[in-house]
């Protein structure tokens, strides 16, 4: 980690001297650095809204024989590829280092390890640049990814925020506000993609390789159930699921598909059944809570959000109560740093910054509205959020 720094610090101390950056200024170039899982990125952002550069290095390749990600593992190949990241971000926008004027960096949730090599990278650049720095939320950023590509979010506006690691659903009354409306009690939808493929013998990552399989099953095929939460809050749930698909598979008597086998038709049905029970958990959520908020924008964001089925049935609900949906990219619905540049540009825009004593927060809550703000404050409760 020292010789890292030491780079940066090196780096950005040989660029140039500059003068203080005016964060209120009409012009503003923001270096967005993200790091919080197995993704190392790096991303040059104008004015909140332009993207002139987005790199990506992926750790797919090198996670995949384990099944998921190696949380020791990824931090260390962070920091063999944030420096060229970094590098290689500022050459395809055409910027010199001493263009920048303020750094964003994903400090939570996320793996410890991961988001210590964004952090203290960001920080050390931003001290060799005296430039601001702004810790960003991780989940935050991801609402921020539909601004690149789409009109302007109209407000109220309410985020389904589906991934890996997270599946949320966050009402927005207006900018930098956020009220959790429904979170998942266990799995996350992605990582209950990932594991039923691994039950299945498909591979890593679970989410693109079970909506392949899925295209040639029937998805009425495996009567798979919808969880019921027993206190009645709006809440997600995939543990349920997961058990179905297990005792399917033992019932039936279905093998693991072995290397370089084709699935069977019993697979690909099940991968169809359980792929749209996923899409149908969670819209229907989505679609009831919508009624009764009456938003003026739904946006469907996170890696889960690149499946095509959730997608068209977002679209579906959303012309079916008359508010337009918005997606980002597949570029941009995975862990980017454009994400990250945007919602560090909009708090940078009210006058916010943190300072060098940033530090990175796995448990870090973006909720600051309705009832459970107070979670935000030391509030213990009893699920995680």
């Amino acid at each position: 980690m020292r010789l890292t720094l030491c780079k940066a610090i090196s780096v950005v101390k040989r660029a140039c001297a500059r003068h203080s950056p005016d964060i209120h200024s009409d012009f503003m170039l923001i270096l967005g650095i993200e790091s919080s899982c197995d993704e190392t990125a790096a991303a040059v952002v104008r004015d909140g809204c332009e993207i002139l550069s987005s790199v990506i290095s992926s750790q797919i390749e090198i996670h995949r024989k384990w099944g998921g990600v190696v949380p020791e593992i990824a931090s260390r190949e962070h920091l063999v590829k944030i420096e060229p990241v970094v590098k290689e971000a500022l050459s395809n926008a055409g910027v010199n280092v001493g263009e920048i004027d303020a750094i964003a960096v994903t400090n939570g949730p996320g793996l410890i390890g991961s988001l210590l090599v964004g952090v203290n990278f960001a920080k050390a650049m931003a001290f060799g640049l005296d430039v601001p720095i702004i810790g960003v939320n991780h989940i935050e950023g991801h609402f921020f990814s539909v601004v690149f590509e789409n009109p302007p979010v109209e407000y109220p506006a309410m985020a389904l925020i589906v991934s890996g690691g997270h599946t949320n659903l966050f009402l927005s009354k207006e900018p930098g506000s956020y009220e959790l409306l429904s979170r998942t009690r266990d799995d996350a939808a992605g990582e209950a993609f990932d594991k039923v493929s691994k039950l299945l013998g498909l591979g890593y990552p679970g989410g693109p390789i079970i909506e392949r399989h899925a295209r040639e099953g029937d998805p009425k095929a495996v009567p798979l159930p919808i969880a019921k939460i027993s206190d009645g809050k709006p809440d997600f749930s995939f543990s349920g699921l997961k058990t179905a698909v297990v005792r399917y598979v033992r019932e039936k008597g279905i093998r693991p598909v072995g290397h370089g086998e084709e699935p069977g038709r019993h697979i690909k049905d099940l991968c169809a059944s359980f792929q749209s029970t996923v899409v149908r958990t969670l819209l229907k959520t989505t679609e009831r809570l919508a009624k009764e908020h009456r938003p003026k924008t739904l946006i469907v964001a996170g890696g889960v959000a690149c499946n095509q089925e959730l997608r068209a049935e977002s679209e579906r609900v959303g012309a079916k109560l008359g508010i337009p949906v918005y997606f980002p990219s597949k570029h941009l619905s995975t862990d980017n740093a454009a994400m990250i540049a945007a919602a560090g540009y909009f708090h940078l825009q009210k006058g916010e910054e943190s300072g060098l004593d940033l530090g990175a927060d796995v448990k870090i809550r973006l909720q600051n509205t309705g009832t459970d703000a107070a979670a935000g404050n030391g509030k213990k409760l009893p699920y995680k959020i």
